[in-house]
C-alpha cells in the first residue's frame, strides 16, 4: 500500500516537474523573442539616431513651422472654400532647453521613442510567433491576419495624429494666452511630450478594432451590447476629442470625432463576424 503510495508521489512529481519544465521553455522561448524584438528597435533607434539632424529638423519640428503639409492642405481648403480664417501661416512658437545636458539627453530620448515607434510591428510580428503555436488550426486561420491588421491600424492612428492632432493643438496651445503680459517659452521636453503623447495615443487609440476582435473571440465582448451602447459612446467619444484637441472649435472635434466613430462601427462589424463564426464552428462540432 505505501510502495503504491510512493509510485503515485513520484509519478505525480514527475508531472509537475514536466509542467515547470514546459513553463520555463516557454518563458525561454518569449525571452527570445523579445530580445530579437528589442535589438530592432536598437537598430531603428540607431539609423534615427544618426540622421537625426534631419529628422528632427523634419519630422519632429515640422508641426511647429507654418510650412508644415497640414497648414498648406488648410490654407487651400480656406482658399477654395474662400474662408481665410482656415489658413494657419504663422505657428507662434518659442522653444528653450533649461538644463545642461537636455539637448543631449533629448536627442537620445527622442531617437529611442521613433525606434520603438519603428519596431512596434516588428513586435508584433514576434508576439504573434510566440503566440501561433499554442492556436488550434482554425484558430490561427482566423487571426493569421493580426499583424497586418494591427500594424495597419496603428500606422494610420499615428499618421492621423501626427497630420491632423497635433498640428491643430500645437497652433491653438502656442498661440493662446492667459493675458498678454505673459509670454510663452516651452521647454523643448514638453513640446516633444506633447507631440508625442498625441501621435502616439492616437496610433494606439486606432487598436480598438483590434481589442473588439480579442474581447469578442473571450466571450467579453458581443455586437449586440456594443450597439445597445452606442449612444454611450458617442459621449466618450465626444470627450476623448474634446481633450486630446484643446481647440474650441466644432470643426477640429468633428475632423477628430469621425475616424473615432468610424472604428466604433467597423468593431461592431468585427463582434458580429466573430460571433458568426463561432456559431458555425459550434453547429460544426455539435453535427460532428
Amino acid at each position: 500500500m505505501s510502495e503504491n503510495k510512493l509510485v503515485k508521489a513520484i509519478k505525480d512529481k514527475g508531472k509537475t516537474m514536466e509542467a515547470e519544465m514546459s513553463f520555463f521553455d516557454h518563458l525561454e522561448a518569449l525571452r527570445w523573442h523579445l530580445v530579437r524584438a528589442s535589438i530592432a528597435i536598437v537598430v531603428f533607434t540607431g539609423v534615427v539616431f544618426y540622421f537625426y539632424d534631419w529628422i528632427f529638423d523634419t519630422v519632429i519640428m515640422g508641426p511647429s513651422k507654418p510650412t508644415f503639409w497640414t497648414y498648406r492642405m488648410l490654407c487651400a481648403l480656406g482658399d477654395a472654400l474662400k474662408r481665410p480664417g482656415f489658413c494657419i501661416d504663422k505657428i507662434n512658437i518659442h522653444l528653450i532647453n533649461t538644463e545642461m545636458a537636455g539637448q543631449f539627453t533629448l536627442q537620445i530620448n527622442s531617437s529611442l521613442l521613433i525606434g520603438i515607434t519603428l519596431g512596434f510591428p516588428y513586435l508584433l510580428f514576434e508576439l504573434w510567433r510566440f503566440i501561433r503555436p499554442a492556436l488550434h488550426e482554425k484558430e490561427r486561420k482566423a487571426a493569421s491576419g493580426f499583424v497586418f491588421y494591427a500594424t495597419g491600424l496603428f500606422i494610420l492612428g499615428v499618421l492621423f495624429g501626427y497630420y491632423v492632432i497635433t498640428p491643430e493643438s500645437v497652433n491653438f496651445l502656442s498661440s493662446y494666452t492667459v493675458s498678454a503680459s505673459i509670454q510663452n517659452l516651452f521647454d523643448i521636453d514638453s513640446y516633444i511630450s506633447s507631440v508625442a503623447t498625441l501621435t502616439l495615443a492616437t496610433g494606439v487609440v486606432f487598436e480598438l478594432p483590434i481589442l473588439v476582435y480579442v474581447l469578442s473571440n473571450l466571450g467579453i465582448l458581443t455586437a449586440k451590447f456594443m450597439r445597445e451602447t452606442r449612444r454611450y459612446a458617442i459621449v466618450i467619444i465626444l470627450v476623448i476629442a474634446a481633450v486630446v484637441t484643446p481647440t474650441p472649435d466644432m470643426l477640429t472635434m468633428t475632423i477628430v470625432s469621425i475616424p473615432l466613430f468610424v472604428l466604433y462601427e467597423v468593431g461592431i462589424l468585427v463582434s458580429a463576424v466573430v460571433e458568426k463564426r463561432k456559431l458555425k464552428r459550434a453547429e460544426a462540432e455539435g453535427l460532428a
